[in-house]
């Protein structure tokens, strides 16, 4: 490794506090749980749609998660590596042919359903 990939490594972890993110593409359905600092207070609110894009690469990675609240789309876009972050689950996987989801912003309904994918079969599952 160079030193920029070492400097970058060691940046990761001294943000993240060591905590990887799971691996996750455009489709999949994410459940992001952030801080939200209120004066002295913290607490952790849980954030939950499509993830409909993913830009950047290292420490200025982002993604953008889009979810329908009281029929109104509400689109977020969280840095991958942020301490603002406590954790990113994956629901669900979806099947989608892109990187960017954007024309699920002109979706309503039944049209802006994702399929979801198959996951890979493993030993244990088929005994």
């Amino acid at each position: 490794m160079n030193l920029l990939q070492t400097l970058e490594q060691e940046e990761r972890a001294r943000v993240t506090g060591g905590k990887a993110a799971p691996d996750f593409r455009a489709g999949d359905t994410l459940r992001v749980n952030v801080k939200i600092k209120e004066g002295d207070r913290e607490r952790v609110q849980a954030y939950e749609g499509v993830c409909i894009a993913r830009s950047g690469s290292g420490l200025n990675a982002n993604f953008t998660v889009r979810k329908i609240s009281f029929g109104e789309g509400v689109e977020r876009v969280f840095p991958l590596c942020s301490p603002s972050l406590d954790s990113i689950e994956v629901v669900r996987q979806g099947k989608v042919r892109r990187a960017k989801l954007y024309y699920l912003r002109g979706r309503r309904g039944k049209s802006a359903r994702i399929a979801e994918r198959a996951r890979a079969r493993t030993d244990d599952a088929q005994a």
